[in-house]
C-alpha cells in the first residue's frame, strides 16, 4: 500500500489552516502546515512535499515571492495560490509563469480537492510509474543536485560507455554504479565490484583475471577471475586511483584487447564486460606526478558523474535519517516513530564528513540506544560528538546573544539606562522591557561590583 501523499499548507490564518488540515487529512493526504513563507522554506528544505498550497497575503515575505523561490529550487513542485479578491491579478501572473492553479477565498473545498488531484496526477505523469524510478531505489533524494547526476546516469546507462564515478567517501558511488547497471541493457547479467584500495597487489592480478592451477604457491585449481565472472555484465572498479600501476598496464591491455589472461595461462579468453569505476582521488594530480597512467584515465573516463557532498545537498538529509530510521527499527524489531524536532535540526546542521556514509551510522547507534518512538536531540548529539554549546537552536541564540549585548551596553553606561537605550536605538521603555525579558538589573552595573547580573526575581 503507498504511502499518503505530503500536502505543505501555507496561511496566516490559524483558524482555515486548522480546518483545511483537518480536510485534507481526511482525505487521505498527509498534511504539515505552516503560518509563513519562512516556515514554509524551512519545511521544505527538511521534507519535499508532493505539492504546496500558499496564500498570497503573508506575513513577512509574501506568497508570491515564495512561489518565485519554489520555481526556482523545485521547479517540478506544483504550487496552488489562495487568494482574496485584491490578490487576483497577481495569481493570474503568477499562474502564467508556472503555478498550477488559483482559488479566491472562501473557496470550494470540492473544487480544491479536485486541484489538487489533477497536480499530483500531473506529477506523477512526469515522473513517471514507480517501475521507471526502481533503477535508482536504492539512491534517496529529492535534491535538485543529485537530480542532476540521476538524469545524467540515466542518459548514459543505456550506452555501453565506460564511466567514471568521482566522489568523497560515504557519497555512495557504488550505489549509483548499481543503479547505472540496473537502467542498462546489462541489467539481467552478473553486477561485479570489487575494491582495489582492498586487495593487496599479489592478489588482486588474480582477482581480476583470473589464474591456473600450479600459476603460484597456493594456485591448487584453475579459478576465473572477476572480468570472466562479470562477462555480459558490469564490472565496478571501487577506488581505481589506489590501483598499482603494473596492474594498470595490464588493465589497459584488456580494455584495449577485450580479452583477459589469467596468471600463469599462455590463453587468452574474450570477455563482454562493461567498466564502471570510481575513486576519491584527484586523478589530475596523480597523472601529474606519474602513480596513474593518462592512456589508462581516457579509457575509463569517457563519462564523468560527480557525486556531490552530503552537505550540498541538505534538504535530503531529513529524508535519509527517516529512511534508514525505518529500516533499521524494522531489523531491530523497535517501534521509533521518528527523530524529535530538535534532534531532525541538529542533523540538518551537522558538518558530515563522512557523507551519507556517516549519517547512516550515526542513525544506527541512536536507533540502538534509543528508549523511546521518538529519537531525542541528546541521542543524537551523541553519536555526533559534538559538545552541547556548540549545538544551539536558533532561538536559543538569539535570546544569549541578545542577553550579551545588553550585557555589554550596561557595562559600557555603568548601568546607566538612558544612554544605554540611546547607543541601542531604542527608547527607554522599550529598553527596561528588553532587561526585564533577560532577567538584568541595571543597578548592579554602577560602582565596582563585580556581579553584572541576576536572575529576576519572581
Amino acid at each position: 500500500m503507498s504511502s499518503p501523499r505530503h500536502l505543505l499548507l501555507v496561511d496566516d490564518d490559524a483558524d482555515l489552516l486548522q480546518l483545511l488540515s483537518l480536510r485534507l487529512t481526511a482525505n487521505g493526504y498527509r498534511v504539515t502546515g505552516v503560518a509563513s513563507a519562512e516556515a514554509a522554506q524551512a519545511q521544505l528544505a527538511m521534507d519535499l512535499p508532493a505539492l504546496v498550497i500558499s496564500d498570497i497575503r503573508l506575513p513577512g515575505k509574501d506568497g508570491l515571492a515564495l512561489f518565485d523561490e519554489i520555481r526556482a529550487q523545485y521547479p517540478a513542485l506544483p504550487v496552488i495560490l489562495l487568494t482574496a479578491h485584491g490578490t487576483i491579478p497577481d495569481a493570474v501572473d503568477a499562474t502564467t509563469r508556472g503555478a498550477f492553479a488559483y482559488l479566491t477565498k472562501p473557496y470550494d473545498a470540492k473544487i480544491l480537492l479536485a486541484k489538487i488531484e489533477q497536480a499530483l496526477s500531473l506529477t506523477a505523469a512526469v515522473d513517471g510509474d514507480a517501475d521507471e524510478e526502481a533503477w535508482r531505489e536504492e539512491l534517496i533524494s529529492r535534491s535538485p543536485r543529485m537530480a542532476e547526476v540521476l538524469s545524467e546516469a540515466r542518459l548514459v546507462a543505456v550506452s555501453d560507455a565506460s564511466i567514471l564515478i568521482r566522489g568523497e567517501s560515504g557519497t555512495g558511488k557504488e550505489l549509483l554504479a548499481r543503479a547505472i547497471h540496473r537502467a542498462s541493457r546489462r541489467a539481467k547479467a552478473s553486477f561485479i565490484a570489487v575494491n582495489c584500495a582492498a586487495i593487496p597487489e599479489q592478489l588482486l592480478e588474480s582477482e581480476l583475471f583470473g589464474h591456473v592451477k600450479g600459476a603460484f604457491t597456493g594456485a591448487v585449481e584453475h579459478r576465473k577471475g572477476l572480468f570472466q565472472a562479470a562477462d555480459g555484465g558490469t564490472l565496478f572498479l571501487d577506488e581505481i586511483g589506489d590501483m598499482p600501476l603494473p596492474l594498470q598496464v595490464k588493465l589497459l591491455r584488456v580494455l584495449q584487447e577485450r580479452t583477459v589472461r589469467p596468471v600463469g595461462s599462455n590463453d587468452s579468453t574474450t570477455v563482454d564486460v562493461r567498466i564502471l569505476s570510481a575513486t576519491h582521488r584527484n586523478l589530475d594530480a596523480a597523472m601529474a606526478d606519474g602513480s596513474f597512467r593518462e592512456d589508462l584515465y581516457y579509457r575509463l573516463n569517457v563519462v564523468t558523474l560527480a557525486l556531490p557532498l552530503l552537505v550540498e545537498r541538505r534538504e535530503d538529509i531529513a529524508l535519509l535519517a527517516n529512511h534508514f530510521l525505518q529500516a533499521i527499527a524494522d531489523r531491530y524489531q523497535k517501534k521509533l516513530n521518528g527523530f524529535a524536532p530538535d534532534a531532525l535540526e541538529m542533523l540538518m546542521m551537522a558538518s558530515w564528513p563522512g557523507n551519507v556514509r556517516q549519517l547512516y551510522n550515526v542513525v544506527e547507534q541512536v536507533c540502538a540506544l534509543s528508549t523511546a518512538p521518538l529519537i531525542p536531540a541528546a541521542l543524537v548529539q551523541r553519536a555526533l560528538r559534538v559538545p552541547a554549546l556548540e549545538v544551539l537552536r536558533y532561538a536559543d541564540a538569539k535570546q544569549r546573544f541578545e542577553r550579551d549585548y545588553l550585557i555589554q551596553l550596561l557595562k559600557l553606561t555603568d548601568g546607566n539606562v538612558t544612554d544605554a537605550a540611546r547607543l541601542a536605538d531604542r527608547n527607554r521603555t522599550e529598553f527596561y522591557r528588553l532587561l526585564q525579558k533577560n532577567g538584568l538589573d541595571p543597578r548592579l552595573f554602577r560602582g565596582d561590583e563585580e556581579d553584572v547580573a541576576v536572575e529576576r526575581q519572581e
